[in-house]
């Protein structure tokens, strides 16, 4: 038992250690703007490209190297993504100009890209007992990376400047690399096929229209803070409904999206943490600044207040694994969707010009809500998908979070305006409860066709 134990132990912390690598990375950056601003001599707009550019190639990404590790393997897949950001950890800090450091930062995030979907379906296929309590684990370490990343950042600049938020990946690396090698089985060998038939099951055209749709569509979501592109959004959604209609007519598509309609809870587990990820981002993206430019805040006691949601979440997360397990998704799906409407109900009433206890129980319940839904919408989404292609379902799960963090940033350039108040701050709250409702509708939507499908097979 206690073998067991540690095998289990070991294993998640090989997978948890790869997948914490794109949370960390996206956040960290943050703080180091300022310092590659002044040392490649760039205006802001160019030198934030190198948090748009990374958020664009992992929404691409994601379901992409998610559809090889289903054809190659899930291990060599998993294993190719940790060296892909060994490179950009040695590269970026090496770096000459503005145009390298953009290319490294693009090889970190397709490298960490193809280590979550890997993961994924890792655990998917190796860990049957307790799976919800695994995933938990994952969701543990994704929310403390993206919480903590901005304060890792800071302390590793006033270190050894932003070269060092590079360095930094490479004991999580040499971790995960290690363990992997060793606790991961083998994939199973494939048949012996020809480049060409391989890119013909990769089908290279379908990725060609769907990256090139979404690219194009997240950069129009993107243009809303400054001048917004419309050609960008036309173009986005003609290529990816040229990419939809090619899926539906080829034999081998890269997302079948019949899958859609065979497994109707899947496509509403999808929406439902874009829905999730458009609440949560707007309150990660704007409570820092009412915190800091409405009320006069210091960033440590910004961050200190940030902790009431974020620690409450990482708590919690290990419960609700616990909780999956022992009940299934239903209960979970509908406590969380409650709880946000709580909490956006009692953050519009009583937040603006509370005092600093308040604010924090107001923070946790929210907490207790993301903590929840993060981890039962992902065991949801392994539920509902084919064992087949369990890498590019997770794959289109993160790029799920990815655009429901875009769209949270339209919404919170939509309210704040140019100035940010606590009049600011009430109308996002309004907002907080139209989009919690919208959940709670989602989630009985959701609990009801658990409850049919348990019902035909006691039929």
């Amino acid at each position: 038992m206690n073998n067991m134990k540690k095998t289990r132990a070991l294993f998640l912390t090989a997978v948890a250690s790869g997948t914490m690598l794109n949370p960390l990375n996206s956040s960290m950056i943050s703080l180091a703007l300022h310092s590659i601003q002044k040392d490649f001599h760039l205006s802001f707009t160019t030198v934030s490209w190198l948090i748009s550019s990374f958020y664009l190639a992992s929404a691409v990404a994601q379901p992409v190297t998610g559809k090889i590790g289903d054809l190659l393997g899930r291990k060599r897949t998993f294993l190719a993504g940790l060296l892909l950001v060994a490179i950009s950890a040695i590269g970026a800090p090496l770096s000459s100009t503005f145009l390298m450091l953009i290319i490294m930062r693009l090889f970190q995030s397709i490298g960490s890209s193809a280590i979550y979907p890997s993961g994924m379906a890792l655990i998917r296929d190796n860990i049957r007992e307790r799976q919800a309590s695994a995933l938990a684990v994952l969701s543990i370490f994704a929310s403390a990376m993206t919480a903590l990343g901005p304060t890792v950042g800071g302390f590793l600049i006033v270190l050894g400047d932003w070269p060092a938020i590079f360095w930094v990946n490479f004991p999580f690396i040499v971790i995960s690399f290690i363990l992997g090698m060793y606790m991961f089985p083998s994939d199973s060998k494939k048949e012996n096929t020809s480049l060409k038939e391989f890119l013909g099951k990769l089908d290279m055209p379908g990725i060609g229209l769907f990256a090139a749709g979404m690219v194009l569509l997240l950069w129009f979501l993107l243009s809303f803070k400054t001048k917004i592109h419309y050609a960008s959004g036309i173009g986005g959604i003609l290529l990816l409904g040229l990419f939809v209609w090619r899926e539906l007519k080829i034999k081998a598509p890269f997302i079948d999206i019949r899958l859609f309609k065979a497994h109707p809870k899947l496509s509403w587990v999808y929406l439902q943490f874009i829905v999730l990820n458009i609440f949560f981002y707007c309150l990660f993206f704007g409570l820092p600044s009412y915190f800091q430019d409405g009320m006069g805040l210091s960033v440590r006691t910004s961050g200190l207040l940030m902790l009431f949601m974020s620690g409450v979440s990482i708590i919690i997360s290990t419960i609700t694994g616990k909780w999956v397990d022992k009940s299934g998704v239903r209960q979970p799906v509908l406590a969380f969707a409650f709880l946000s409407l709580a909490g956006a109900v009692l953050f519009t009433l009583f937040f603006v010009d509370a005092p600093y206890w308040r604010m924090g129980v107001i923070l946790s319940l929210l907490g207790l809500s993301y903590g929840i839904g993060n981890v039962v919408l992902q065991a949801a989404m392994l539920e509902a998908s084919p064992r087949t292609i369990i890498g590019t379902t997770s794959g289109l799960f993160q790029t799920c979070r990815y655009l429901g963090s875009i769209l949270s940033s339209i919404v919170l350039g939509i309210v704040f305006g140019k100035e940010i108040s606590g009049w600011h701050m009430e109308v996002l709250g309004m907002v907080l409860i139209t989009i919690s409702a919208l959940s709670i509708i989602m989630s009985l939507r959701f609990a009801k066709s658990e409850s049919d499908d348990k019902r035909s097979v006691l039929r």
